[in-house]
């Protein structure tokens, strides 16, 4: 059932941004704009339909941990195995606008929820952020470069007269067999996960953390692994960025407004921890990308291990297993330190070794 909600999530999300992205082009929007907008917010589709589908069958901690999982997946994760691929070029226009707002949402879900509860109001806030952030795009979009419109023209092409696809009917076809893939998916993937979480004796939150979290995450590991693997190493960021952006304006947003008076219940252990790392992990982003717009392979391995160490606590502290004090420990005294050590002495060094080759 796991696997059957993951495919019908991965394909539905597929199938609704051909459809919804090849009809935008029918009606004269143009690529640049499909591209910042449908296509983006569509690999992020699986994480909408989860979360609210979990909110609707009152698992709410599924919903939430899905969101906060992604974002610290996407970062570690992703990031991790792209620059491991080859080292990421990190466009400017990233640095100094959307790894800010990133880590300004962050910083709002967090204010959000110091309260412990992400209430309906909340979540209309969030949403209208989404809404203004799309406006901001579109609008800033229109003063880009002509190379930035091929660019995109070239990813989202219009469908081909004459193609089965061509037609209006055939592109809002597309469009609800997508949305009804995501649909079904969401509730298979939901169900299984409780499932999950019963069988292995952990928290539905855990499951949301980790196995939901990585497997609503599969198209945003699909188009940035492929990026890499093509060269273009900018689209690869630029999508992780973008979508933990969304999920937190977008998924949570929608999650809040469908949760009604009741609201979204923040569980104890999501803000003692699991958002503070989270939150963590788009700090970390900002040293990473300002040392000479690369992220390097040996930084790629940096994420990646973070994740796996990450995963190992949660399923520690889920069993309350004996190596957890001595895990942490080790963590928090030996391993976080040196890696910022590390990142200090490279952002001394980088922009030094930058003036001397120029």
């Amino acid at each position: 059932m796991f696997l059957g909600g993951l495919i019908l999530l991965v394909v539905g999300a597929s199938i609704l941004v051909r459809g919804a992205s090849k009809l935008a082009i029918s009606f004269g929007i143009s690529p640049l704009v499909v591209g910042l907008t449908i296509v983006a917010f569509g690999t992020s589709a699986p994480e909408v339909a989860v979360s609210v589908g979990a909110v609707l069958d009152g698992k709410t901690d599924i919903a939430i941990g899905n969101v906060v999982g992604s974002n610290i997946f996407n970062v570690l994760f992703i990031l991790g195995i792209s620059a491991l691929i080859a080292p990421l070029v990190v466009n400017i226009q990233l640095i100094r606008q959307e790894v800010p707002i990133m880590l300004g949402a962050s910083l709002l879900l967090l204010a959000l929820s110091l309260d412990g509860r992400l209430s309906f109001l909340d979540g209309g806030f969030l949403f209208a952020l989404l809404v203004a952030y799309t406006v901001f795009l579109v609008v800033q979009s229109r003063r880009e470069t002509q190379a930035a419109n091929d660019e995109f023209a070239e990813a989202v092409q219009p469908a081909e007269a004459g193609a089965w696809d061509s037609h209006w009917a055939a592109q809002i076809g597309l469009i609800t067999a997508g949305l009804v893939a995501l649909v079904i998916g969401s509730d298979y993937l939901v169900q299984a996960s409780v499932s999950f979480a019963k069988t292995m004796g952990v928290s539905d939150l855990v499951i949301g953390l980790t196995i939901v979290a990585a497997g609503t995450s599969m198209p945003e590991v699909a188009t940035s692994i492929a990026a890499a693997i093509k060269g273009e190493r900018d689209i690869a960021v630029g999508n992780v960025v973008g979508s933990n952006t969304f999920n937190i304006l977008g998924c949570l947003g929608l999650s809040g407004l469908v949760s009604g008076d009741l609201g979204l219940a923040m569980a104890p252990s999501l803000l003692a921890f699991d958002i503070w790392v989270m939150l963590a992990v788009a700090l970390a982003c900002l040293p990473v990308f300002m040392t000479g717009r690369e992220i390097a392979r040996w930084e790629g391995g940096v994420f990646l291990a973070y994740y796996v160490a990450y995963v190992a606590y949660l399923i520690l502290a889920a069993q309350q297993h004996d190596a957890l004090q001595v895990f942490s420990s080790v963590m928090m005294g030996f391993v976080v330190p040196l890696t910022v050590v590390t990142l200090v002495v490279v952002v001394i060094r980088r922009p030094s070794a930058a003036g001397e080759s120029t």
